[in-house]
């Protein structure tokens, strides 16, 4: 089975959907923290776990999407090792987008505070309530936003750097409009 030339538009689509989300919670899930106990914090709670669960689903629609629709071939004359380090770091950041949700979740359940998703659906708690699991879980969460955030940098690094000094298709692929070299 051979590569294709580009990303598909679906492909396309999730990767900016779900880059855009995480950019935004993390943003918000930042602000929050800082904030005093208030009416205000807990409306900005629940966006953000409403966020999460959307990002959650959109991220388990892209796997299915990526394990289904085969990624474009790495370019020609890429060294092996760059193509290694490219495969890890795409499942290191499938891994993150699906653990950092899957942590918040559990730290909302393990807090006693439930997921209701979009203030209709009461989502069910995946953990009984407990406090010194749910700071525990906390301690995760933070840790995982982090950890993903510091891969995105890299992998957005990557893509520059591509794209400006090997001046090949990497970006041009997942970028349509941009003029292929």
């Amino acid at each position: 089975m051979s590569h294709p030339a580009s990303y598909t538009r679906t492909a396309i689509a999730l990767h900016w959907l779900v880059a855009i989300a995480l950019v935004a919670t993390f943003g918000v899930g930042l602000y929050m923290s800082g904030l005093a106990l208030s009416p205000a914090k807990l409306k900005i709670y629940s966006w953000h776990k409403w966020a999460g669960v959307t990002i959650f689903t959109l991220v388990l629609f892209r796997l299915v999407w990526r394990v289904t629709h085969r990624p474009p071939a790495p370019p020609v004359g890429m060294p092996a090792w760059q193509q290694r380090a490219a495969e890890l770091a795409h499942c290191l950041l499938y891994a993150l987008m699906v653990a950092v949700p899957l942590s918040g979740w559990l730290m909302s359940s393990a807090k006693g505070f439930q997921t209701v998703y979009f203030g209709v659906l009461p989502l069910p708690d995946l953990l009984a309530k407990n406090k010194e699991l749910g700071d525990a879980l906390t301690l995760v969460h933070k840790w995982l936003n982090f950890t993903l955030a510091g891969l995105v940098v890299i992998h957005v690094g990557a893509a520059l750097k591509h794209h400006f000094f090997d001046r090949d298709n990497v970006l041009a692929r997942m970028l349509p409009l941009i003029r292929k070299p």
